[in-house]
């Protein structure tokens, strides 16, 4: 039904070096404090690594105590230092990932043993269960093992509250590209917000071991314009009366 929807980003387009190219905010301020840390260590790895080669090729070198105060105090400073470079950018990520400001859509999942359900929780009459398919059912250029029969379809460039439980035993509704991983937890309400950047196909699975069918219950996130989305949502009502 939404084959007109086509993804105008590849999900084989969107696998990096590291990490899947960020679809939102959160997740390119994720990438970003993934590359300013890995500077720091490599950073650290040379000064370590030349005090080694310096010591070693200088074992008789010994230091009096003046000197030795001095290095003591180094030692001290410089790891105050790094952490302090890596608070500030870490606690600003952690607001982020925390903040849910004022929603435009508030969306319901549900984990199964092994399928996933959505409610959307502003429109009354919308809310489907996402199987997975079989290798034998998708069609050319849909990707085995990740497509499902009911995508989650949801406007791009507005925000997403996203109300993630469980039905039975702990899951985990993930999607790499949008920076959300939340646990699904039977009787708890968790809940994470995002904003997709882009239009396009995003996948993920759930990424808690939950069963003999943990790896067959994939999410697949189909973000439209805002338009686009109205039809949807009108198409749907439409169908359920």
């Amino acid at each position: 039904m939404l084959s007109a929807f086509q993804s105008t980003l590849n999900p084989s387009t969107l696998t990096g070096q590291f990490f899947q190219d960020g679809a939102s905010s959160l997740m390119e301020e994720m990438i970003f404090f993934h590359d300013h840390a890995m500077m720091i260590l490599i950073g650290i790895l040379m000064v370590i690594l030349y005090l080694v080669a310096f010591l070693s090729l200088n074992k008789a070198t010994s230091l009096n105590d003046k000197e030795s105060h001095k290095v003591e105090f180094m030692w001290a400073i410089g790891p105050s230092l790094v952490l302090v470079f890596l608070l500030f950018p870490s606690i600003q990520l952690l607001y982020l990932s925390d903040e849910i400001n004022q929603p435009t859509l508030t969306i319901k999942a549900v984990g199964h043993q092994w399928y996933w359900s959505y409610e959307y929780s502003d429109f009354l009459d919308i809310n489907f269960s996402s199987y997975m398919m079989l290798t034998d059912d998708i069609s050319k250029g849909e990707s085995r093992l990740l497509e499902v029969d009911n995508r989650l379809t949801i406007p791009s460039n507005m925000r997403i509250r996203m109300l993630v439980t469980s039905e039975d035993v702990i899951h985990s509704w993930t999607v790499p590209t949008m920076g959300v991983k939340v646990d699904a937890v039977p009787g708890r309400l968790n809940q994470t917000g995002f904003l997709s950047n882009f239009t396009g196909l995003f996948f993920g699975q759930c990424s808690e071991i939950c069963g003999a069918n943990h790896s067959f219950m994939p999410i697949v996130l189909e973000v439209i314009n805002p338009s686009t989305f109205e039809n949807w949502v009108q198409e749907m009502i439409q169908s359920d009366s």
